[in-house]
Order: C-alpha cells, then sequence, then structure tokens
C-alpha cells in the first residue's frame, strides 16, 4: 500500500503545473515552520529543518526571478526578489535572534504567496 502511495505521489508531482507545485512548497515550508512554532518548548521542535527547508525554498525563487529568461513581468519579478530578500533577512534573524514571533512572518509570507499562486489571493 506504502509503494502506491508514493507511486502516486510522485505521479502527482509531474504532472501538477508549476504554479500549483510552488504553492504546495511554500504551504509545506509554512507547515514546518508552524510546527516549531506551536512546539516551541520542545527542545526538539526542528528549528534548524524547518527555516533549513525555506531558506533552501526561497533561494530557488530568488535565482528563478533573477534569470533573463524569466516567463514574470518585471515588476513582479521586483516583488518577488524585494519579498525573497525580506525573508532571507527575517531568516537570519531569526537565527540568530529564535523566538517563536519571528516565525510568523514567514509563515505568513508562505501562506499568502501560495494562496496567490493557487489563485485564492
Amino acid at each position: 500500500m506504502q509503494h502506491a502511495s508514493k507511486a502516486y505521489a510522485a505521479t502527482a508531482r509531474e504532472t501538477a503545473s508549476p504554479r500549483e507545485l510552488e504553492a504546495t512548497l511554500l504551504l509545506k515550508a509554512a507547515a514546518k515552520l508552524q510546527a516549531v512554532h506551536d512546539r516551541w518548548d520542545d527542545k526538539s521542535n526542528n528549528l534548524d529543518d524547518a527555516v533549513r527547508y525555506n531558506r533552501r525554498l526561497w533561494t530557488v525563487f530568488i535565482d528563478a526571478v533573477l534569470q533573463d529568461n524569466s516567463a514574470l513581468p518585471i515588476a513582479v519579478r521586483q516583488n518577488l526578489a524585494n519579498l525573497g530578500l525580506f525573508v532571507m533577512g527575517e531568516t537570519f534573524s531569526l537565527m540568530t535572534n529564535p523566538l517563536p514571533k519571528n516565525l510568523i512572518s514567514l509563515i505568513n509570507i508562505n501562506r499568502e504567496v501560495a494562496a496567490g499562486l493557487r489563485g485564492n489571493g
């Protein structure tokens, strides 16, 4: 049964639109960050893992919008790049001063961008 669910997940990833895949990844990152927030006092709250995942995801987004062959309008590219830089700054602040309240903006940004990608925003 587990093999079938893995095969379905792989097929879903291959057939999902790029926007849907990006939204799904952003929501996954938001869920990881939310779980850390919700279990802040737990020593095994996975802060490093969640922040690393989110940072890698946003690094890919920033790189994509900075490419000359990006299909996005220049204004959207600039806004996403600026948002990405803000996310990186918040990530650095979180790593140097780990407080649960510092996760909230990252969680909200990921959820809002995902909603926009899905046309819900």
